[in-house]
């Protein structure tokens, strides 16, 4: 009787899995052009219009933020790849032989997690510098206000937008640990990240003062933003919150797996 693999060997045969499978080159593609492109549009759109701005309007102007509006877009991108990881097994059937070779399924759940985590800090992070890097280069060509990673404040926002993105991709997969199917779960993802917000924004202000704050949106603007946004947490604290959320999500995708019946 053949033993059972290693932790090691499962999470190796999870990266071999993720990094040859086509859709997940195509979603990391799609990732890094959403992120990159839009931050280098942005960008050059402001520094188009910069002569029209009033006074109030260029005092206001945020340099950071405004290079990684991408990563707004891009949110949708990482939750889709997460949850992608988990359900395109249960669509394909292959979840019946995956089990079979790895049948301690909390060592499967924490080799995608694993998988997931390293990946995508690492591309997010490099995805992120490189919107910054863009954006700042088109503002300082155009005489513009612009940021530097030498300011340890906007060193600090641009690092936490990357791990914003890694928290949402964990979710989107723990997520995906629930409910089994790539369609729901991307609807309930997308609901919770653009769909629930609109319906706080409609609620009076004394519910939005309450609310919003605890929205995975607003947690994300409050960490890759060098100003505390209204409403919100601190950049600290929404990033220990948004962390409790992916924590929980994951633990419950994963007791439900350990549970139920492929």
């Amino acid at each position: 009787m053949s033993a059972s693999p290693t932790f090691v060997d499962t999470t190796r045969s999870e990266w071999l899995k993720f990094r040859t499978v086509r859709a997940s080159l195509i979603g990391v593609l799609t990732f890094a052009l959403l992120t990159i492109g839009i931050a280098l549009l942005v960008s050059l759109g402001i520094k188009s219009q910069w002569s029209q701005r009033g006074a109030l309007d260029r005092l206001a102007f945020d340099p950071v933020t405004t290079s990684l509006f991408g990563s707004f877009f891009a949110q949708f991108a990482v939750g889709v790849m997460g949850a992608r990881f988990i359900t395109s097994e249960y669509s394909s059937g292959a979840i019946h032989t995956t089990l079979t070779a790895v049948p301690r399924r909390v060592h499967l759940v924490m080799s995608k997690v694993i998988v997931l985590l390293v990946t995508f800090f690492i591309l997010s992070e490099i995805v992120v510098f490189a919107a910054f890097s863009i954006g700042q280069a088109i503002y300082k060509s155009g005489a513009l206000p612009s940021a530097s990673l030498s300011n340890s404040t906007d060193l600090r926002a641009v690092i936490f937008a990357g791990v914003y993105l890694t928290l949402l991709t964990l979710i989107g997969f723990g997520i995906g640990l629930i409910l089994r199917t790539t369609s729901i779960t991307i609807s309930v993802y997308v609901t919770l990240l653009l769909i629930v917000p609109i319906i706080v924004s409609i609620l009076p202000s004394s519910w939005q003062d309450h609310f919003t704050k605890y929205l995975p949106s607003k947690m994300g603007e409050s960490m890759l933003s060098p100003q505390l946004a209204q409403r919100s947490f601190s950049w600290g604290t929404s990033t220990i919150v948004l962390t409790i959320y992916t924590i929980v999500i994951v633990g419950v995708g994963t007791f439900l797996f350990t549970r139920r019946d492929a």
